[in-house]
């Protein structure tokens, strides 16, 4: 793994970081490089990292001397796309090591994962729990789960049978389904609007934004995931997060990853701090980013607190 190349701008930093195996992670970089702290924000399935835009600009107003990152999963965004066998939670998780390893090898770091971010978070914590309470002093868990994907919500889907025939559709036929993709956008938008954001009025950018995520998601990458979804199990890493101040966030009208998911991840927590904001959907990070915001400052002042973190240029600015 390595930097293969760097842009700097005025708001953020560009860097590529290769994974493992040769996949190509795009990664922004915000705030100074040495920083006492640095928050890692993880977006969710066929997104990327500009889901995470509001939340990160309130956070950085917060804490302008901390440092954000925020980077594209592989298959998604501006990373490379990868092998169909590696799009899986456990690789997704290792690639979150590599991206640490490069741009944040030493200090405190605090993982904030949204939707299948969250999921790599908890990846991360069950392959790596020597790092919890050293390396990593805080964790975020929105809108998310640590099992039973399938059995709630809208998650029941994936046990659908046709499900599983559109996975095998696109394994053999890639193209052909990319291009129904396109043809069923407009089919599919009043459910995904119902889906993702609740019973909230979501303004024409917030759902321009989020459509534009999830349309520029490549057909292969969004079915392989899906069947990782389905076998998807991080409940023993739950307890290990006892030691760090914890944040678990859901919409309450949240339909792919409902509020008990949350509630049953808090209660295996000690000192979880559970938040649920009302009326909001699976996208709260795009429905509500100053509540989320809100709550990802009292995690980092939670993890000061703690003593797991200097107060050097952590003050929340009001």
């Amino acid at each position: 793994m390595s930097i293969t190349h760097t842009i700097a701008t005025s708001a953020s930093r560009r860097v590529t970081v290769d994974a493992e195996d040769g996949v190509a992670l795009s990664i922004r970089e915000y705030g100074p490089r040495h920083a006492a702290l640095t928050v890692v924000l993880l977006h969710g399935h066929c997104s990327r990292t500009e889901s995470w835009s509001y939340v990160r600009d309130a956070l950085r107003r917060r804490y302008p001397e901390a440092r954000v990152i925020c980077y594209d999963h592989r298959g998604h965004g501006d990373s490379a796309t990868a092998p169909r066998h590696t799009y899986t939670l456990e690789q997704l998780g290792r690639d979150l090591h590599d991206v640490l390893d490069v741009v944040a090898p030493t200090g405190p770091v605090i993982l904030v994962g949204h939707s299948m971010g969250g999921m790599t978070a908890l990846t991360y914590v069950d392959l790596y729990p020597h790092e919890i309470g050293t390396r990593i002093v805080g964790v975020g868990l929105v809108a998310t789960a640590a099992s039973g994907l399938a059995e709630t919500g809208f998650g029941r889907l994936l046990r659908n049978p046709a499900i599983a025939a559109f996975r095998t559709a696109v394994r053999w036929a890639p193209a052909l389904m990319q291009n129904a993709k396109h043809l069923a956008r407009k089919l599919f938008t009043p459910i995904v609007r119902n889906a993702e954001r609740g019973d909230r009025t979501v303004g024409p950018r917030i759902l321009a934004l989020a459509n534009a995520i999830h349309n520029q998601t490549s057909i292969v990458t969004m079915a392989a995931f899906l069947a990782a979804f389905t076998t998807y199990n991080r409940t023993a890493a739950l307890p290990l997060l006892s030691a760090i101040p914890t944040l678990i966030l859901c919409g309450s009208a949240d339909l792919m990853t409902p509020p008990s998911h949350s509630v049953a991840m808090a209660s295996a927590i000690n000192y979880a701090d559970l938040v649920l904001i009302d009326g909001a959907g699976h996208s709260v990070i795009l429905e509500e980013p100053d509540r989320v915001a809100d709550a990802v400052t009292r995690l980092v002042g939670r993890a000061y607190e703690m003593g797991q973190t200097t107060h050097r240029g952590l003050v929340a600015v009001a």
